[in-house]
């Protein structure tokens, strides 16, 4: 008898402070869910632009030209047919155009002394050895109706007094 009363009165108190496990019932459909459309409105922008070892902030700044939505800025007008934005951080900028239905046209992009992909770091070594890279500039163009998108860097290489401009595309081959 004293251990049902003191069964009892634990129960009591786990269940008035909550320390009883809750559980949840499960809600019971006909299987029917809302119909959703995704769609990516520049996915051929950032599949244009892929470049596996662009350094970060460059990255996410095209992350955030491609998702842009013009159709909800607050100086949208739809009797305009093209829109330039432009898109800045330390490391460079990007000045894009979309038409005006949201869809990106072109964009020019310049990023100055950012992080340069291992192929073109092999490739100045392989064809300049004993030169560093001094400064570097990166920029891309991309146009939505010729398909095309130029990558390239231009690179200042040092060796003591002397300098070099070279150009380089990011797969490591020289211009």
């Amino acid at each position: 008898m004293k251990k049902l009363i003191l069964g009892l009165f634990f129960i009591g108190i786990t269940t008035q402070f909550g320390l009883t496990t809750q559980t949840f019932s499960q809600v019971i459909s006909d299987g029917m869910l809302p119909e959703i459309e995704v769609y990516a409105l520049n996915y051929k922008y950032l599949n244009s632009i892929d470049n596996a070892e662009a350094p970060v902030p460059v990255k996410l700044l095209e992350r955030k030209v491609a998702n842009f939505d013009v159709t909800e800025a607050e100086f949208y007008r739809d009797d305009y047919d093209f829109y330039n934005v432009s898109f800045y951080i330390p490391e460079g900028k990007i000045v894009a155009a979309y038409d005006k239905k949201g869809k990106l046209l072109r964009t020019i992009e310049k990023f100055k002394n950012i992080k340069v992909p291992k192929s073109v770091t092999k490739s100045v070594a392989k064809r300049f050895p004993g030169w560093i890279i001094y400064e570097d500039v990166y920029k891309v163009s991309y146009h939505k109706n010729s398909g095309v998108t130029k990558q390239e860097y231009k690179l200042t290489l040092e060796n003591g007094d002397k300098r070099l401009k070279v150009k380089i595309d990011p797969k490591g081959n020289f211009l």
